[in-house]
């Protein structure tokens, strides 16, 4: 029989290349270094004697036999996965609920994919959304209500709970087109003084932009909240007020020059998404291929969050 010198890392490593569109962002989806990535690549190219991809072209831009390649990973890549799940559901018996919390107003965007992902692979464990927005939801897990919660931050401090880090992005500030500040290069804490602060009917502590940057510097504006994101905006748009949102919740609008967003301070306020888990349930199949769909799915629809390894 002939030697083949391709293996399923290979293959996931030509899929991850062509739909992060680089090799750095490629090597995070596969918890590997750029390196070891590289190191893959380099294997296959050597062995056949081809180049896979042309080095530097952003995104990346396959070769004749890297798409060659690609087309095969597209068909076995996906048997291979099935066939897993198949093995495990013999072994476990696995079926179930998986009841989600979540702590923000701004996740469908992202949460959906994964979701219609996941119905498509474990047709048999019926997930729901716990109905709301939720200031606790890791109390909800304690309490036998919710079987994932995600959360903006990891308490490591929390006893008898597993978190499982999904990705960071930037929060932008928001102003109206013709106000003063849309004429900065950043937002810094003190340009929030003298401004009212659109935001969601929530507490201080869930306000990264508050939590992270007014607190510290003394800074307490005046708030006004509304339940829509489309309210905020045209609070916003009509000068009635500031926002700070992650950039994907409101990238139609800003296409549309309905508002002008801002980073706020020169290194950018970054902001996180982890999911929150009981230990008794981190090790359930159908668990852990959603948090790793959340990632996958996240980071394929909204290039600019950065995944937490």
């Amino acid at each position: 029989m002939d030697r083949i010198p391709i293996d399923i890392r290979h293959l996931q490593t030509l899929i991850a290349l062509r739909d992060s569109g680089s090799v750095s962002k490629a090597a995070t989806w596969m918890r590997l270094t750029q390196g070891a990535l590289s190191h893959h690549i380099k294997a296959l190219e050597d062995f056949y004697g081809v180049s896979l991809f042309v080095r530097k072209s952003s995104p990346v831009m396959f070769t004749p036999a890297g798409r060659r390649l690609l087309e095969a990973a597209d068909q076995v890549v996906p048997i291979l996965n099935q066939t897993t799940r198949d093995l495990l559901r013999m072994t476990s018996g696995v079926s179930g609920t998986l009841r989600i919390a979540i702590e923000c107003h701004t996740c469908f965007d992202w949460l959906m994919p994964a979701v219609d992902a996941f119905r498509a692979r474990w047709p048999e464990v019926e997930i729901d959304l716990v109905s709301g927005y939720h200031a606790d939801p890791i109390g909800l897990l304690h309490q036998g209500r919710a079987d994932l919660a995600l959360v903006s931050c990891a308490d490591k401090d929390e006893q008898g709970v597993d978190f499982h880090g999904l990705f960071r992005y930037r929060l932008v500030g928001l102003v109206a087109n013709d106000h003063a500040l849309s004429q900065k290069a950043h937002l810094e804490a003190e340009d929030f003084r003298d401004e009212t602060l659109v935001t969601y009917p929530v507490e201080d502590d869930a306000l990264d932009v508050v939590r992270l940057l007014l607190r510290p510097a003394g800074i307490k504006p005046v708030r006004r909240t509304t339940e829509l994101t489309v309210a905020i905006l045209m609070l916003v748009a009509t000068g009635r007020g500031i926002a700070v949102l992650p950039r994907w919740a409101v990238q139609s609008y800003l296409q549309r020059q309905y508002v002008t967003a801002k980073p706020i301070t020169r290194e950018g306020l970054t902001s996180e998404i982890w999911a929150a888990t009981l230990p008794s349930e981190s090790s359930k199949p159908y668990l852990t291929e959603f948090i790793s769909l959340l990632k996958e799915t996240t980071a394929a629809g909204i290039p600019e969050v950065e995944l937490i390894d």
